[in-house]
C-alpha cells in the first residue's frame, strides 16, 4: 500500500509535456515559427528621427533654466553640505516627540515651574537690557538646580573655573596694554623735553 502511495505521489513531481492535437494521426500544419510571428518580426521601413522646431514657449522655458541653473546648483550644493546636519535635526525632534510621549513621572510639572522661573525673571527685568539678558536665565538655572542639585553644583564648579580663567586672561592682557601704553607715553614726553 505504501509503495502505491509513494509512487503516485512521486509521478505528481515529474514533468510531462502534452500535446493536443484535433486530429489523431495528423501532423500540425497551423506550426508556427518564432520569428514568423509579427511580434518578433522587424519592420521593414526605415525609421528616421526629425526633430521638430522649437516652439516660443519651449524656447522661454529654455531661456529660463538657463538663467536659473546657476541658483538650483547652489542650492542642491548647500543641500548636500547640510543634509547630515538637517538629518540629525529631525532625528532629535523625532527623539524629543517619543520622550515627551514617554516622559518620566513628574517632568511636566518639572517643566513648568522651571518655564514659570523664566516668565518671572522676564517680568521682572522690565526697563534694562542687561537684566532681560541675566534674570530669565538666572531664574531658570535657579529653578533647575532645585530639582537637579548634584549637576547644578558641577556646573557651577566648572562655570567658575571658567570665568576665573577669563578674568585672569583679561586681567593680563590690561596689565600688558597698561605697561605697553605708558612706555610709549614715557616715550613721546622724553623726546619732547629734549
Amino acid at each position: 500500500v505504501i509503495q502505491r502511495f509513494v509512487g503516485l505521489g512521486s509521478l505528481s513531481l515529474l514533468t510531462f509535456k502534452v500535446c493536443v492535437s484535433s486530429k489523431k494521426d495528423s501532423p500540425h500544419k497551423d506550426t508556427v515559427k518564432v520569428n514568423e510571428l509579427s511580434l518578433y518580426s522587424i519592420p521593414e521601413d526605415q525609421s528616421k528621427y526629425v526633430e521638430e522646431p522649437r516652439t516660443q514657449l519651449e524656447e522661454s522655458f529654455s531661456h529660463l533654466q538657463h538663467y536659473c541653473e546657476p541658483y538650483t546648483s547652489w542650492c542642491q550644493e548647500k543641500y548636500s553640505q547640510n543634509k547630515h546636519k538637517m538629518q540629525s535635526l529631525v532625528q532629535w525632534g523625532l527623539d524629543s516627540y517619543e520622550y515627551f510621549q514617554n516622559a518620566p513621572p513628574g517632568f511636566f510639572p518639572r517643566l513648568g515651574v522651571i518655564g514659570f522661573a523664566g516668565v518671572v525673571g522676564l517680568v521682572l527685568a522690565r526697563g534694562s537690557k542687561i537684566k532681560k539678558l541675566v534674570y530669565p536665565p538666572g531664574f531658570m538655572g535657579f529653578a533647575t538646580s532645585l530639582y537637579h542639585p548634584q549637576q547644578a553644583i558641577v556646573f557651577v564648579q566648572v562655570s567658575g573655573e571658567k570665568l576665573y580663567d577669563w578674568g585672569l586672561r583679561g586681567y593680563i592682557v590690561i596689565d600688558l596694554w597698561k605697561e605697553n601704553f605708558q612706555k610709549s607715553g614715557n616715550v613721546k614726553n622724553s623726546s619732547g623735553n629734549k
